[in-house]
């Protein structure tokens, strides 16, 4: 499913559960440190997996754009996703793929939940 796919069905799930109970928080509860960051780069070139494994390293969730190289070399391309799943292994962290286009990596305080 595309991400846009992806948002608006978020929307629209959003808009159609009006009859949700909400509990207030107080703020005082924090699940983590509160500086979790979600990060955007594109695989261009396998040398882009240096960038993205230093993003994983720091803790953040990368969305990872892989047209441009999935259409420019697709061996690279493999070899690029390898280096990246082994990273995840090492870290404990989760890596799939979204789409045709896209991956997600993330670090091991986050999942990836598989429907």
């Amino acid at each position: 499913m595309p991400l846009r796919g992806f948002l608006h069905r978020v929307r629209k799930e959003e808009v159609m559960d009006d009859d949700i109970d909400y509990i207030e928080l107080d703020g005082t509860e924090h699940a983590g440190d509160g500086h979790q960051k979600i990060r955007i780069a594109t695989l261009n070139e396998f040398a882009d997996t240096d960038m993205i494994q230093q993003m994983l390293r720091e803790g953040s969730i990368v969305f990872i754009k892989i047209r441009a190289l999935k259409e420019k070399d697709m061996t690279e391309l493999k070899r690029a996703v390898d280096r990246l799943r082994k990273t995840c292994v090492a870290l404990e962290g989760d890596i799939a793929g979204i789409d045709e286009d896209y991956l997600v990596v993330t670090p091991n305080s986050v999942r990836v939940h598989r429907s």
